[in-house]
């Protein structure tokens, strides 16, 4: 258990948004996918979710780690079925932003929460689990936080901010106490436990996030290691999971998300930006792994946010 601790004591917990929507029309977005980690919880209908359509009933919650893309079913009955780039251009017809968490009698109605959960404000903690979305039952403790977010996000009160951010970090203790209290993942936890504490490897985590728009060669990163070049490969994928550069990737990506969100430069720039000289390439790059063209996920934000 002391392991887990350090764990949680190194963890860098950022509040994205919240937001609470009524389901005006049956949905299902075929290829949904969030680079943040997203907790839905289901006021009133159903959400499904994933090649099985499991269900999420009321006053349940839906946890997808950030990273993972999954098909998604919102409200009961004949669902319309769409792209998440189809989704972002009619998005007024089925979601509704709703101005309070009390549903109105007509819609069924969730509540998203989106954070970003980072070990040594580096690595994506839960993304590094590799573990799929699934169903939290029965954690009152769990729901009464994710309505206490909404609720503040809704709230004129003085210093929402504030408690927003505490009830996030709160929000992601209670989530692993979850994972912990119920076995789930146990693999993926006890291996998380064992390469966080190492150093060569919080070290590499480190430069890369320093040099997102600079040379990470495999060469690059086993000097920083201090490995040789044809072991550093096998060295960060024996504790991670992945390849090193499938790793560079996946944090390039996420960083241009995070600019399309939070700035107006231009397409080029943001590619330039995060390691990518050919502004093509990194096109070609973002649209094979988020499902939509870097312009529309910008406007996929706008949209969301409104």
């Amino acid at each position: 258990m002391e392991d887990y601790n350090k764990i949680i004591e190194s963890l860098n917990v950022r509040f994205i948004s919240a937001k609470n929507i009524d389901i005006l029309k049956p949905l299902t977005i075929e290829n949904y996918y969030d680079v943040e980690n997203v907790v839905l919880f289901v006021h009133k209908g159903e959400v499904r979710f994933g090649k099985d359509k499991q269900v999420v009933n009321e006053n349940e919650i839906l946890f997808i780690p950030g990273g993972k893309m999954v098909s998604i079913t919102y409200g009961k009955g004949t669902a319309t079925s769409l792209s998440n780039d189809d989704f972002i251009n009619n998005r007024d017809k089925f979601f509704q932003n709703a101005d309070k968490i009390v549903p109105k009698s007509e819609n069924d109605n969730v509540s998203f929460i989106n954070f970003d959960a980072k070990v040594f404000d580096t690595v994506n903690f839960f993304a590094s689990l590799d573990i799929p979305p699934f169903i939290i039952k029965g954690n009152n403790k769990l729901i009464s936080i994710v309505k206490e977010v909404v609720s503040e996000m809704y709230s004129g009160f003085a210093g929402k901010g504030r408690v927003v951010k505490l009830e996030t970090d709160h929000l992601v203790v209670e989530i692993i106490r979850h994972i912990l209290n119920k076995g789930l993942f146990v693999e993926q936890f006890a291996t998380n436990s064992t390469y966080f504490k190492d150093p060569r490897l919080i070290d590499i985590f480190a430069y890369i996030k320093k040099n997102l728009n600079e040379d990470l060669s495999n060469k690059i990163l086993a000097d920083v290691a201090n490995v040789s070049e044809d072991y550093v490969g096998q060295y960060f994928k024996m504790l991670t999971g992945i390849n090193p550069q499938d790793y560079i990737e996946y944090q390039r990506m996420e960083m241009a998300v995070n600019m399309l969100r939070t700035s107006k430069k231009s397409i080029r720039e943001i590619g330039k930006e995060v390691g990518y000289k050919d502004t093509a390439y990194f096109c070609r790059r973002f649209k094979m792994m988020f499902g939509i063209p870097a312009g529309k996920m910008r406007r996929r934000e706008t949209l969301m946010n409104v």
